[in-house]
C-alpha cells in the first residue's frame, strides 16, 4: 500500500470513530493528515491492554503522592508505549506557573490576571508557561482554569480570571493559545464548579439556559482556539457527576461543539463508576487507575463498555500525544525564571494592580519629597503569592513590598519596617514617617483549593491596624493582598488610598513600589462585582448537598436587584482621567449574520500618560424570555498620551446577542430591540448609551 492509499484508509477509519475532518496542527510539527494516519496505524497495532493503558492514570507514592520517572515528577502520568512509539502523557500544574515540583516563574493569580483585561498580554504569559513545561519534560499543563467566580467566598477565586463568560472567554483563549505554542493545554474545571468545601458531593442545579449562556461559552471558545484537553469536574451536575455526564461530554463537548481533543478526570475521586465514566466519554482517567485500569479492561471484556468506545477515547488520546510530541532538550532551562520570563511576571504584575480608592491624589508618592517611610503590616516583608494547593509554585525568589520598595528608593530615604503585632509599635513608626505602606489581607490558610472563605472581612486585628495607622498618617496607602473581594466596612473612609495587588507573584514586590511611586501608571479593573458586605449577596452554603444555580451573580445580582456594590464591574482608578464622547454606531439594524461597530472617542484628560479599558454592554428591549439588565459583549484597551483622544473600535456579532432556546435546543438571535452602552465600568451613571435593532 502506497502512501496515499494508507492516508486513504486511515481517514476511512477516522471516520468511522468519529475522528474530525480536520485538526489543529500542533508543536510537533506533523501534518492533519500525518497524525490521523499514525494514530489509525498506532491503533491498530494495539492491544486492549495497551489501549486501556492510554486511559489510565500511573501513580507512583511518594511524600507528594506524585508520579516519579526517571528522576522527573509530574502531577499525573499516562506510560509511554514504547513498542509503538507512543509516549507518555505528563502532566504539571498550573494555572500560575510550573507548579509543585519544580522552582519555576511564578506569575500572577488568575484573578490578578483578570483584572488586566488584556488577553495579548495573557496570551504571552502562556507561551511562557507552555515553554517552561516543555523544559521540565512535560507535555500537558493543567491550566487554565476557567471556573466562574459565581461568589467571591469561593476558596479557589484566585485561580479563575473572574465572573463573566464573555471576559473569561477572550481571556482563557488566550492562555490556551499561548500554552500550546509548547504543550498541551487542559482548561478546567467542566462544568459548573464553584463551591470548594462540598466539591466532592455537590450536586449544581442549573437549567440548559443558564448553562449553555452563563457556565459554558468559555469553555467553548476555548475547544475553538484548539484546546487538547479538558478537565472534568469534581461536582455532579443535574444529579450526573460530571465525570459520568454524557450530555456534557458526549452531547455538548464532543458532539456540537466537535472537540477532538482527550477529556481528563480532575485528581482523586473525580471518578465513582468504570462503565459509566468510560460510556459517558471521559479519555483518562487521573492520576490512578482506580476505576480505569484492569477494571475498565475487564467491562470491556463483559461487555460493558464497547471496545469502539475505547477505540474513540485512545484515537483522542494519541492524536495530542503526537501534535504535541516536542523534544525538550531543545528548550532552554535557563529561561526557566529567567530574566525574560521575570520581566514579563513584572510586567502581568504592573497590568493587575487596582487602584481602588485615591482621595487628594494621594498617590502616586513622590520619592523626592519623602525622607522616611513606613511599610507596616503582617506582610510588608511576606512573599504572599497565594494557595498552596495544586495551584502552587516555588519560584526562586519572591520580591516582597519591602523589599521592593527599598530597592525602588535606594539610600537616600529612610525606610522602615513593622509587622504591626504591637498596635503602639505601628502607631509610633507611622506618626514619625512621611508616609506609610499598610499591607494587609489573606493568605493560603483563608482562602484555598478545599476551603471556601465565608467571611469577607479582613480579620479584627487587620482592621484595627489599618484605624490605627490612618489616625497616626493621612498619608496611609492600604495595599491588600488577596484572591477575590475584601469587605471594608468602616475602615475605608478613614484612609486615603487603597490599591488591590492580588496574589501578585515573585516581581509583586517590584511591581507594587511601580506603582506606588508612579512609574507605572495603574491601568487594572475589576473582573468582578465587589460588594460592600457579604449581606449583599445571595447565600453561600458551602455544604451544601445541592445548591440551586441561575443566570444571576456578581454584576448581573447587583443590577437584577438594584443594589450599589462598593465596586462596579469593570472599575479601576487610574493616575490621570479619561473622558468618554461621541457614541455612535455604524449602522442602527443588523441582520441575523451581521455585526455592529460601536466607536467611541477617549480622551486622556491629566498630566500622565496611561491605558484605559473601554467596556461594552448591551441589554435586551422586549425579549420573549427573562434578560439579565445588560451584560458585557466586548472590551479593549487604548493607551493615550495626555491631552490625546482616540477613537477606540468595538464590534458585537448578532450570534453573540443570541438566547439559548431549550423548546427547540438552539440559539435565537431575536428581531428586538437592543440597548449599547460604553464606559469605563459596569456602573450605569458612566456609560454613554445608544439603541440599535436585529432584523431578519
Amino acid at each position: 500500500m502506497d502512501r496515499r492509499d494508507f492516508l486513504k484508509a486511515a481517514g476511512a477509519a477516522a471516520a468511522i470513530i468519529g475522528i474530525p475532518g480536520t485538526t489543529l496542527a500542533g508543536p510537533s510539527g506533523l501534518g492533519d493528515s500525518e497524525i490521523e494516519a499514525k494514530v489509525a496505524e498506532v491503533l491498530g497495532q494495539m492491544t486492549l491492554k495497551e489501549k486501556v493503558q492510554q486511559m489510565s492514570g500511573w501513580l507512583m507514592k511518594d511524600v507528594l503522592n506524585a508520579a516519579s520517572i526517571k528522576g522527573k515528577r509530574y502531577t499525573g502520568y499516562t506510560p509511554a508505549n514504547s513498542r509503538l512509539g507512543v509516549p507518555a502523557l505528563k502532566c504539571l500544574d498550573g494555572p500560575r506557573g510550573v507548579g509543585l515540583f519544580y522552582k519555576s516563574t511564578c506569575f500572577p493569580v488568575g484573578a490578578a490576571r483578570g483584572a488586566s483585561w488584556d488577553p495579548d498580554l495573557e496570551e504571552r504569559i502562556g507561551v511562557a508557561m507552555g515553554y517552561e513545561t516543555a523544559a521540565f519534560e512535560g507535555n500537558m499543563l493543567l491550566a487554565p482554569c476557567i471556573n466562574i467566580l459565581r461568589h467571591p467566598s469561593w476558596g479557589r477565586a484566585q485561580e479563575t480570571y473572574g465572573e463573566d463568560p464573555h471576559h473569561m472567554s477572550l481571556m482563557g483563549s488566550a492562555n490556551v493559545r499561548g500554552i500550546q505554542k509548547h504543550v498541551m493545554a487542559c482548561p478546567k474545571h467542566f462544568a459548573v464548579n464553584n463551591i470548594d468545601d462540598s466539591r466532592f458531593y455537590v450536586n449544581a442545579k442549573v437549567d440548559e439556559r443558564t448553562l449553555r449562556e452563563i457556565y459554558l461559552p468559555h469553555f467553548k471558545k476555548c475547544v475553538e482556539d484548539g484546546a487538547a484537553s479538558v478537565m472534568s469536574a469534581y461536582n455532579d451536575l443535574n444529579g450526573e457527576l460530571c465525570a459520568h455526564n454524557d450530555h456534557l461530554l458526549r452531547d455538548i463537548l464532543k458532539g456540537e461543539w466537535k472537540f477532538d481533543g482527550l477529556v481528563i478526570s480532575d485528581w482523586v475521586s473525580a471518578v465513582e463508576d468504570t462503565v459509566e465514566a468510560a460510556n459517558a466519554g471521559l479519555d483518562v482517567e487521573m492520576p490512578s487507575p482506580e476505576n480505569f485500569g484492569s477494571k475498565l479492561e475487564r467491562a470491556v471484556k463483559r461487555g460493558e463498555v464497547s471496545e469502539a468506545v475505547i477505540d474513540e477515547a485512545v484515537t483522542r488520546i494519541l492524536r495530542q500525544k503526537f501534535r504535541f510530541e516536542v523534544d525538550s532538550s531543545n528548550y532552554d532551562a535557563s529561561m526557566i525564571a529567567g530574566t525574560e520570563h521575570a520581566g514579563l511576571a513584572r510586567e502581568a504584575a504592573h497590568k493587575s494592580i487596582l487602584l481602588l480608592k485615591n482621595e487628594k491624589s494621594l498617590l502616586p508618592l513622590d520619592a523626592n519629597k519623602i525622607k522616611k517611610i513606613a511599610l507596616i503590616g503582617p506582610f510588608a516583608d511576606v512573599g504572599n503569592i497565594g494557595d498552596k494547593g495544586s495551584s502552587r509554585v516555588t519560584p526562586p525568589y519572591t520580591v516582597t513590598p519591602l523589599q521592593g520598595v527599598t530597592e525602588k528608593l535606594g539610600p537616600g530615604v529612610e525606610v522602615i519596617h513593622d509587622n504591626g503585632s504591637s498596635l503602639s509599635s505601628a502607631k509610633k513608626k507611622a506618626g514619625e514617617s512621611d508616609a506609610v505602606i499598610l499591607v494587609v489581607g489573606l493568605t493560603a490558610k483563608e482562602e484555598k483549593e478545599g476551603k471556601d472563605r465565608l467571611d469577607l472581612d479582613l480579620a479584627e486585628g487587620q482592621e484595627r491596624l489599618i484605624k490605627t495607622v490612618a489616625s497616626a498618617n493621612a498619608n496611609s496607602v492600604v495595599v491588600l493582598i488577596g484572591g477575590s473581594a475584601i469587605t471594608m466596612g468602616d475602615w475605608k473612609d478613614q484612609v486615603s488610598a487603597i490599591v488591590m495587588s492580588w496574589y501578585s507573584g515573585m516581581e509583586g514586590g517590584h511591581a507594587l513600589a511601580d506603582v506606588i511611586f508612579g512609574d507605572v501608571n495603574p491601568s487594572a479593573k475589576l473582573p468582578i462585582a465587589w460588594p460592600k458586605s457579604v449581606s449583599q449577596l445571595f447565600e453561600f452554603d458551602s455544604k451544601a448537598k445541592e445548591v440551586e444555580i441561575d443566570q444571576y451573580h456578581g454584576y448581573r445580582y447587583f443590577d437584577k436587584n438594584g443594589l450599589e456594590p462598593e465596586f462596579h464591574f469593570g472599575f479601576g482608578l487610574s493616575y490621570t482621567e479619561y473622558e468618554y464622547a461621541n457614541l455612535r454606531l455604524d449602522k442602527k439594524t443588523m441582520d441575523k449574520n451581521g455585526e455592529i461597530e460601536a466607536r467611541v472617542d477617549v480622551t486622556n484628560a491629566g498630566k500622565v500618560a496611561g491605558e484605559e479599558i473601554v467596556q461594552l454592554y448591551v441589554g435586551y428591549n422586549g425579549s420573549s424570555v427573562e434578560r439579565v439588565p445588560r451584560e458585557l459583549k466586548a472590551f479593549g484597551k487604548v493607551a493615550l498620551e495626555p491631552g490625546q483622544t482616540r477613537s477606540v473600535s468595538l464590534k458585537v456579532a448578532a450570534k453573540d446577542l443570541a438566547f439559548y432556546n431549550v423548546e427547540n435546543g438552539e440559539w435565537e438571535v431575536e428581531e428586538i430591540d437592543y440597548f449599547l452602552w460604553v464606559g469605563p465600568s459596569s456602573n450605569p451613571d458612566g456609560l454613554l448609551a445608544e439603541s440599535f435593532k436585529v432584523s431578519g
